[in-house]
């Protein structure tokens, strides 16, 4: 099928003029001047979408899919997300991990949780591992989860700093991250090791080390949770600057939000090219509630509305550089040529009103479009 945007103003993430999204199947065709392109019966569809504003599709690099929680026994599991919970905040890619909870909850449920999320249209990657280390695998060895298992881009979410941890030492995170460094390089995905911050005295003093101490790059880890208390932020600040990439959760409540983190790694001169915000969907709160995935979507709007940050400096932070996290870009996280037509389609006061996840429309003013299981 064929679709053409029209008079559209695009956001690739960064800003590019009003122009017309040409798409064929799933992916992004041509990106062309409005009015440039000679129309054909072959276009199937041509929507006017004039006055309205094209990003790529979010991509939340952080959720639950398969429900965390767990912490408090067995009435505190979390279940799994639903697709129009992520569809609806304008979603269409995920990366599914396992939390504290690896006894109740295993890998082969959360691989089938992404095959679910993929049926009803999305996208969906996943980490082998969960809290502790040695990490649970699908294979006993995270290079050979890489290999064999096509959706595993990584481990993860790895917990350090916090009472639930295992606790791993130097010598226990050199042997992952090299494995999971071999992985990548053998199956060419993106082989990070996805790490998990707590409250803990310790903070980023771990992972600082072993990249200071080690040959590995900094860029093979994404610590998350990073603005969960202000000692922990600054470390962040600091780690950042030094060339580390850093992720930040959305929906956060008692450590410092993202619209205020936002504003104070640009006034602390941090290159927001190393960072990434996420929602912990499905996941505990420090607080012991839900996280939710809409959050991310809230709190990036309200960084544009309540901040004044233009949207093409913080829509990267959950498009493009979340992409190249997972070394998924330029598949997806932005709009070009070949590209995935991953298409989030915003008001001028930042409401969705459309959605394109592989060049499928599932959300049509606001709303889904069609029952989730009749996607093909």
């Amino acid at each position: 099928m064929i679709t053409l945007l029209k008079n559209i103003e695009c956001y690739c993430p960064r800003f590019i003029g009003k122009k017309d999204i040409l798409i064929a199947g799933s992916k992004i065709y041509k990106i062309l001047d409005s009015g440039s392109l000679a129309l054909s019966s072959e276009i199937a569809d041509i929507v006017d979408c004039e006055g309205l504003m094209a990003f790529p599709g979010i991509i939340d690099g952080h959720v639950h899919i398969n429900g965390g929680g767990g912490e408090g026994g067995f009435a505190s599991r979390i279940g799994k997300i639903k697709a129009e919970d992520l569809l609806l905040f304008g979603v269409t890619t995920v990366v599914g991990l396992l939390g504290f909870d690896c006894q109740t909850k295993g890998l082969k449920d959360l691989l089938a949780a992404a095959y679910e999320l993929e049926s009803a249209g999305m996208t969906a990657f996943i980490y082998s591992g969960s809290y502790s280390v040695p990490i649970v695998t699908f294979t006993g060895d995270i290079a050979s989860d890489m290999v064999l298992v096509e959706k595993v881009i990584g481990a993860g979410e790895i917990a350090i700093s916090d009472f639930r941890s295992s606790h791993p030492d130097m010598r226990d995170m050199l042997d992952l991250a090299t494995k999971a460094y071999m992985g990548g390089l053998l199956s060419g995905k993106a082989g990070l090791v996805h790490i998990h911050l707590g409250d803990g005295k310790s903070g980023l003093d771990l992972l600082s080390r072993l990249i200071e101490e080690s040959d590995l790059s900094a860029e093979q880890f994404l610590p998350t949770h990073v603005n969960r208390n202000i000692r922990l932020f600054e470390q962040g600040v600091e780690y950042a600057k030094n060339g580390g990439n850093i992720d930040l959760t959305s929906g956060e409540k008692e450590g410092i939000a993202v619209y205020d983190a936002v504003e104070l790694l640009i006034k602390n001169g941090v290159d927001l090219a190393s960072v990434t915000i996420s929602s912990d969907a499905n996941g505990s709160s420090c607080g012991g509630g839900l996280n939710k995935a809409s959050s991310l979507f809230e709190d990036v709007i309200k960084c544009i509305l309540h901040k004044n940050i233009k949207p093409e400096v913080v829509f990267p932070l959950i498009t493009e550089n979340v992409a190249k996290r997972i070394k998924k870009y330029p598949q997806k996280g932005t709009l070009a040529k070949g590209s995935d037509a991953d298409i989030l389609i915003l008001d001028k006061e930042y409401n969705i009103q459309k959605l394109f996840s592989l060049g499928r429309l599932l959300i049509n003013e606001g709303k889904l479009v069609e029952k989730l299981e009749e996607v093909e």
